[in-house]
């Protein structure tokens, strides 16, 4: 990369900087070449300096958090990888009613446990999300029929000319795992969740049931990048690439899960190659065999 001995020596001045970071180590699929430059973001004033560096030197940003949702190709990312760390928690009790504010880096399973010790209900359905908050607001992450808009109230972000915004539940433009944060250069700092005074005790047992359907229906105990494909407008995609006989089905080591026909796992050392060209094998069945177009979950990052 030009300059690239300048851009390293800015951004060192701000934080510790990673060349060449591994990024499989940082997906949960455990696949990815390498960034130019992986950065770990735990405050918001060096967040706007290493954004003025990579308008003043043209730098591609690639912001992730837990790696859970994302495949990144085997030929790595060009420019500045961001992983937030961003993870305060603010509680705000208004008689029943609780907004809890909190770092886009926290994770949400975490944060779900905390929530229920202190005795606050409504995130119960997000206890077995692997990702983190900035991750779910993004997608409007969501698991037995509940998503994260059912319960936020705003979100603060930054643009990638370092001016902070907040917008209402509203401006989110929600939908099935999408929102206005898919297509905006933008980076989630924190949202506000509108949750409730709960009992402690049934948080827990709802929460365990969760977690105990998670573990039978899907393939835990493997790398794998979350629910690969999204569900069809009339139709469960899973259901469909498992009447086509394909679980099980194989590219070098990515692998359809014999448990649940939406993962493609990661069953020793797939490659992003691997995977994609299974993901169009998938595709191309469900197609020919139902006349159905389905579309992925997993975002693909790199090159």
């Amino acid at each position: 990369m030009t300059n690239s001995k300048n851009i390293y020596e800015e951004l060192s001045k701000i934080t510790k900087v990673y060349l060449d970071e591994d990024m499989s180590k940082h997906t949960s699929i455990k696949i990815g070449g390498t960034a130019d430059y992986y950065i770990n973001i735990e405050n918001i004033d060096n967040l706007k300096e290493i954004l003025k560096i990579s308008k003043k030197y043209n730098i591609p940003i690639n912001v992730i958090g837990n790696g859970s949702n994302i495949l990144i190709k085997d030929n790595g990312i060009r420019g500045i990888v961001l992983k937030i760390n961003l993870e305060d928690v603010k509680i705000n009790e208004l008689n029943e009613q609780i907004q809890v504010t909190v770092g886009a880096g926290k994770k949400v399973i975490q944060l779900a446990i905390e929530l229920q010790k202190k005795s606050i209900q409504g995130l119960e359905f997000a206890s077995g999300i692997p990702g983190t908050i900035g991750g779910a607001v993004k997608m409007n992450a969501g698991a037995y029929g509940k998503e994260f808009k059912d319960v936020i109230l705003n979100t603060t972000y930054m643009d990638y000319d370092g001016n902070i915004k907040t917008i209402s539940n509203k401006e989110h433009e929600f939908e099935y795992r999408k929102t206005i944060f898919m297509n905006k250069k933008a980076i989630i700092l924190e949202t506000t969740l509108n949750l409730t005074k709960g009992n402690a005790e049934e948080i827990k047992e709802k929460m365990n049931e969760y977690i105990e359907k998670r573990k039978k229906s899907q393939p835990i105990d493997k790398p794998n990048a979350g629910s690969t494909f999204k569900r069809g407008k009339d139709f469960i995609t899973a259901e469909l690439i498992d009447k086509c006989g394909l679980k099980g089905k194989n590219v070098g080591d990515a692998k359809v899960s014999d448990k649940h026909a939406g993962f493609i796992i990661n069953d020793g050392k797939a490659t992003a190659n691997d995977v994609l060209k299974l993901v169009d094998i998938v595709k191309k069945e469900v197609y020919e065999k139902f006349d159905k177009e389905i579309e992925l979950e997993v975002e693909i990052l790199g090159e």
